[in-house]
Formats: C-alpha cells, sequence, structure tokens
C-alpha cells in the first residue's frame, strides 16, 4: 500500500493559526503562498509550510520552512521514502552530506516560533535551545541521542544552577523543537527530569485588607479585578470594554486580532463577577477615554505593561514583604476562594480556562475557615 504525504502551510486565520492544504498548479507544482481555507483560496505570506503523514493512528507533522519549492521537493522524498520502507526497502538519508544542521534548524524554528507565539514563548526556547548548543556540540540533527539529552538535563542543573522546575521547562522545549523536526523517541518516560510540584499560595485576607488599605482609587480596580475575575497578567492587558457585560455581571476574555493578540490555548471564556466590582468598573468607565478600548490603557491606548511593579510598589507602602506579592497569586487566591464557597471543579476550570482537570485540582486546597478551626477544636477538646 503506498503512503501518502500531505503538505500544508501553517497560517493566520480568524480562528487562530491553522494548517491549511496548498494550492497546487497544474503542473503539480505548489503555489506560493496559496492556501485552501474553508475550500476558499487565500494569501498567506506568513508561516511555514508542514510534511503530514501517520505513523498507525498517529498524525506526524514536520516543519520544511518558507521555500514552497523546497517543501515541495521534500514532500516527495519523504512520500518515496516511506513507500520504500513500506516495501521492505533500505532507506539512506538525503543529506547535503545528507544532514540537517542544528544551527539552521534552530534559527528556522525560532523563526517560525516568532510569528506564531508569544514574544515570552519564543523567549523561553530561545534561551533552552542556546542553552542546549552550549551543553551539546553535535553539528547534525541526525547525531543527537539520548545521551546528549541526559547530559544537557545535568548541564542545566549543575553549570546553570537551575532549579528543578526550570530544568523540566527547557528539557521540554528542546523536546518540543525537536519533535517539530521529526525526532522523535530518544528519551524515555524515567529520563525526563523531575521536580517537586509546589502548592499554589494565596493571599490571606488580612493580607490583601492591609494591601487594599495603601492603594489609591485606580490601583485598587486593578488588583481587585485580578482577585475576582481570576484572569491572567495579558488577559487583564487586552481587556477591552466590550468584554464587559454590566448587565449580566461578566467579562469575556475573547482574541484581539486589531492588536495580534490571542487567549492561551487559543479558548475565549466568560467569567461572573460580582457586583462590587461591576460598580467600581461603571464609575471607572464614566471618567475613561471614550475613544480607547481597552479597560486599563497607558498613554496612547496601549496595554498597561507594569502591574507588576505596581503591585510591588503597594505592598512596599503597606510595610508588606513585597516579595510575597505578585500576580499570578491573584489567580491562585481566585481559584481556591470559589472552590471552598462550594463552586463546582468544572465551572472553576472553565471560569480559568484550564484545559484539563488536573490544572485545576491543584487548587483544591484544605478550608481555613473558623468553622473548621471550631471543628478541629471540637475534635481534640
Amino acid at each position: 500500500m503506498n503512503r501518502e504525504v500531505n503538505l500544508t502551510k501553517r497560517v493566520q486565520t480568524p480562528h487562530g493559526w491553522r494548517y491549511c492544504r496548498v494550492v497546487l498548479s497544474a503542473n503539480g507544482r505548489v503555489k506560493p503562498d496559496l492556501v485552501l481555507v474553508n475550500g476558499k483560496q487565500e494569501t498567506h505570506k506568513e508561516g511555514a509550510y508542514y510534511l503530514e503523514w501517520r505513523e498507525g493512528s498517529k498524525r506526524i507533522r514536520l516543519s520544511v520552512g518558507k521555500d514552497p519549492a523546497d517543501a515541495s521537493a521534500r514532500r516527495l522524498r519523504k512520500e518515496a521514502e516511506l513507500n520504500a520502507v513500506n516495501n521492505g526497502v533500505a532507506v539512506v538519508p538525503a543529506s547535503q552530506n545528507g544532514h540537517r544542521s542544528v544551527a539552521a534548524a534552530i534559527a528556522e524554528f525560532l523563526d517560525e516560533t516568532k510569528l506564531t507565539k508569544k514574544p515570552k514563548t519564543h523567549a523561553a526556547y530561545s534561551t533552552a535551545l542556546s542553552y542546549f548548543v552550549e551543553s551539546c556540540h553535535k553539528l547534525n540533527l541526525e547525531e543527537i541521542d539520548r545521551k546528549d539529552l541526559l547530559k544537557f538535563s545535568a548541564f542545566l542543573r549543575d553549570e546553570k544552577e537551575q532549579a528543578p522546575r526550570s530544568v523540566y521547562n527547557k528539557f521540554e522545549n528542546v523536546m518540543s523543537f525537536l519533535k517539530a523536526q521529526g525526532i522523535r523517541g530518544l528519551v524515555g518516560k524515567n529520563d525526563w527530569p523531575r521536580y517537586t510540584e509546589e502548592e499554589p499560595e494565596i493571599y490571606e485576607q488580612e493580607e490583601l485588607d492591609t494591601l487594599f488599605a495603601k492603594c489609591d482609587a485606580e490601583e485598587r480596580l486593578w488588583y481587585e479585578f485580578f482577585l475576582m475575575s481570576g484572569e491572567r497578567e495579558q488577559e487583564v492587558m487586552y481587556t477591552y470594554w466590550s468584554d464587559v457585560n454590566f448587565a449580566a455581571s461578566t467579562v469575556r476574555v475573547t482574541h484581539k486580532p486589531d492588536r495580534g493578540w490571542t487567549p492561551k490555548a487559543y479558548k475565549e471564556r466568560e467569567i461572573p463577577i460580582p457586583a462590587k466590582l461591576v460598580r467600581s468598573l461603571k464609575a471607572w468607565k464614566a471618567k475613561s477615554d471614550k475613544s480607547c478600548s481597552l479597560v486599563f490603557p497607558t498613554a496612547g491606548c496601549n496595554p498597561k505593561l507594569d502591574f507588576l511593579d505596581g503591585l510591588k510598589a503597594v505592598a512596599e507602602r503597606a510595610k508588606l514583604d513585597k516579595e510575597n506579592f505578585w500576580l499570578h497569586k491573584f489567580r491562585a487566591t481566585f481559584a481556591t476562594w470559589s472552590l471552598w464557597a462550594g463552586v463546582d471543579l468544572r465551572t472553576v476550570q472553565q471560569w480559568l480556562g484550564h484545559s484539563d482537570m488536573e490544572s485545576t485540582m491543584r487548587y483544591l486546597k484544605p478550608s481555613r475557615s473558623q468553622h473548621v478551626r471550631d471543628k478541629v477544636n471540637e475534635i481534640f477538646a
């Protein structure tokens, strides 16, 4: 049976980045930058070409760069290779001497990541891959083996003195890079670095009372919004007035194509907010710049980038340890308090925008309410 390899291009659509089939001319050549989106031809100069084929039930995707002619040639070579293997013929890898340069592959991967991911993600991949090149001196992708990855893990721990969680994250980034190059199966489950999952920290009510007492009206609204919506930092930064429904007391996290911003995992969602926050937002809107769509803009209607610096400054003003104050802690507090209040896990998962239940379950912390304390005292009276 002949094996088929498809050629697609990953392009930006109104619904996020999608893999779309390329358009072929009558002679079978790829028409540069033309793809089929919902059955219609569209021109997309952004993104890179990908080969797609199946290994059993698993779909494999391999990035083959931005040149349509080269991508088409790579497709034919891969199809021939698969069909040769399928017919029991040994295949010698094609090469320049037949090998793919590690440096070139990393440059291409980071170039595409810059186009398709958020700057923070690009920076994380860039750091991890620069460390990998520092620890592994092999020139070609085909030469990388399990030992190189084990050495990389030890290099991060011993030479770069990275924390266990950071070692895991950078190792995972390198594995994602290798997967994008079609390289799999180099390490087993027990070869991955390990770390202890820390329990999420939350704010105590007394801490928040002290913090909010030292906020001015604007600062109080910022951090109450973080606390009462449970949104991530960038989600707050890109909240539009059109996302706030005063009548329904909700706020939505939505795609902002005009600013090139998408929610994490491209998932939009709606979160109920308390009447107290609705009143504060109404008052804030009444005196805000009507020409700006952002709820919390800076001059020139740009997203506010210094929420964390402001939080540290307020904590210092309140004579609290600023090291114990960070933005994600508001989100953890929102999740934990919601669960303590009896909101079911599935609903909290939806409010937080988590892809899996396990992420939400991390916030299932034992209640520290006075009622629980009374019960403990009663048990050991």
